[in-house]
């Protein structure tokens, strides 16, 4: 049997179309990636626009499509490809993409069921590894990095390879972190960065302050 990624929201906020176009890459610089098993990317998902949505459906002929959904005919890599979803959520239309590895046929339809089932939890429904995701797609390049990637002897070698972001810490200014730990007294600090740049469309474009 198949094994896949638990679903997981990468994004807080509804994506500007050029954050969407950054998301769709956001593993190009991540080393020991096979950029042609699609991997990475399976089971991510996030929040678009109507106007997204519909540019996405006129942009190539889709792969297949139905009521409130959509594929891409060029995969992303592998199996994995970009499926595109219309869904009423208490009573509003909204718009959302993930990955779908459709070498699981049930994968787009267990997406949706995701979708949904995240959307209509809590209010801060976000689980940990989610929050992480979405801290590291609104980090700016110059703040993050890879462990051992320029300083192979700043790290030990059993965490080269891990993504690092910068942090603020009381008593110390600012100190290079691996992204896995974060406290979760950082991550509720840097989440309300992560909201108000989705607010603006800054996004993966817009430095930290």
């Amino acid at each position: 049997m198949s094994t896949h990624p638990p679903f997981r929201k990468v994004f807080e906020g509804v994506a500007t179309r050029s954050q969407m176009f950054a998301l769709f890459d956001r593993h190009s610089d991540t080393p020991g990636v096979d950029p042609l098993s699609g991997v990475p990317y399976a089971s991510e998902w996030f929040e678009i626009s109507a106007s997204e949505y519909h540019f996405m459906l006129g942009l190539l002929p889709p792969l297949f499509q139905r009521t409130g959904m959509f594929g891409m005919s060029e995969f992303k890599a592998g199996n994995v490809t970009s499926v595109f979803f219309a869904i009423r959520i208490r009573g509003r239309e909204r718009w959302f993409h993930g990955f779908c590895d459709l070498s699981d046929k049930h994968s787009p339809d267990a997406m949706r069921a995701a979708i949904i089932a995240h959307e209509t939890g809590a209010v801060d429904s976000m689980t940990r590894e989610e929050k992480l995701e979405a801290i590291w797609s609104a980090t700016h390049a110059d703040f993050r990095g890879i462990a051992g990637e320029t300083n192979p002897d700043s790290w030990p070698m059993e965490h080269h390879g891990k993504r690092t972001i910068l942090v603020y810490t009381v008593g110390q200014g600012t100190t290079l972190k691996l992204l896995e730990d974060l406290t979760d007294e950082e991550i509720d600090s840097l989440m309300p960065a992560v909201h108000a740049r989705s607010r603006r469309g800054g996004g993966d474009d817009a430095k930290p302050s």
